[in-house]
């Protein structure tokens, strides 16, 4: 891996940095009707895609632990992993949408989009690599069926 960082770590980060945002920048600033019902939808499917992630990775007796791929024992490509290859990064991006939409600052939406590609450039294409030399040609075979994100 390029970088051990957390990815929890890397998500306190980058809401640090849209709260700060939110909090500094004097426009951008919007509210719409309905918007904490979108906010508690956002939030029930991500922890629904974490839990059910978490689950189904305990389930198959391999390790949840980002930061140490190669300990992988087993490569989960059933149940939520059939429409995404990282729905937890998925889950956490979703929650900096909420975190996003709670502070009410449009450009935030930037800085999510920030969150995913340093998640892409640093977490994920590392793993990816590990996972590839891990389980070959199955694992490849995956990736051209399951979209990365969703």
């Amino acid at each position: 891996m390029k970088l051990k960082i957390p990815p929890v770590i890397i998500v306190l980060l980058f809401g640090t940095v849209m709260y700060l945002l939110a909090r500094f920048l004097p426009v951008g600033n919007f509210d719409f009707f309905g918007k904490h019902y979108l906010m508690l939808g956002l939030l029930v499917l991500a922890m629904l895609l974490a839990l059910t992630s978490l689950i189904q990775f305990y389930r198959s007796k391999t390790t949840v632990n980002p930061i140490s791929p190669s300990k992988v024992s087993t490569l989960v490509t059933n149940g939520i992993f059939q429409y995404s290859r990282n729905p937890m990064y998925l889950a956490l991006l979703l929650v900096l949408l909420v975190w996003g939409l709670w502070l009410g600052n449009a450009f935030n939406t930037i800085v999510a989009a920030g969150f995913v590609y340093y998640m892409n450039a640093f977490q994920i294409k590392p793993e990816e690599e590990v996972l590839s030399n891990l389980f070959g040609s199955e694992y490849k075979q995956y990736c051209t069926l399951v979209r990365r994100w969703f």
